[in-house]
């Protein structure tokens, strides 16, 4: 599945656009991993929002981009959201090189603080991540900081 990839700050994402991004991040961190939480915490109105759509129009993956200062000190990646329906067909490998090149291009050669869900560690590894070795919970769900920085 090849998917039409667009990056935009919340100041151009549509309503009808926000809402099928809160509604994929919903169906995945909230009913699909069982977790209540208070998934719009305010920080989408600062961020870039990366959105994957399916040869339907359909939104099938997305992540935030926030600019230093927002999450952590420097530039973060979070909210990566996937639908069941593009799993395991690399649009997570390419999504998170998305990120990587936006980031590169608007925000210049830059070091990038996640917060990664633990099972998810070798994953992110693969994209430069290093764990920072702080390990917690969040939401009842194993977390680890982890760095891409520069050399």
């Amino acid at each position: 599945m090849i998917l039409d990839w667009q990056i935009k700050h919340f100041s151009e994402i549509s309503i009808a656009e926000f809402h099928d991004l809160m509604a994929l991040r919903i169906k995945i961190f909230v009913v699909e991993q069982n977790c209540p939480y208070q998934e719009i915490d305010g920080k989408d109105k600062k961020a870039y929002h990366l959105i994957g759509r399916d040869g339907l129009g359909n939104v099938v993956a997305t992540a935030r981009i926030l600019p230093k200062g927002i999450s952590y000190k420097e530039v973060s990646i979070g909210r990566v959201s996937i639908d069941e329906s593009a799993r395991n067909k690399g649009n997570g490998h390419v999504l998170m090189e998305k990120c990587m090149n936006y980031i590169d291009e608007e925000f210049g050669a830059t070091n990038i603080r996640i917060s990664a869900q633990s099972h998810l560690e070798k994953y992110y590894q693969k994209h430069g991540f290093v764990s920072t070795g702080k390990n917690y919970l969040e939401d009842d769900i194993p977390h680890v900081e982890m760095l891409f920085e520069l050399k």
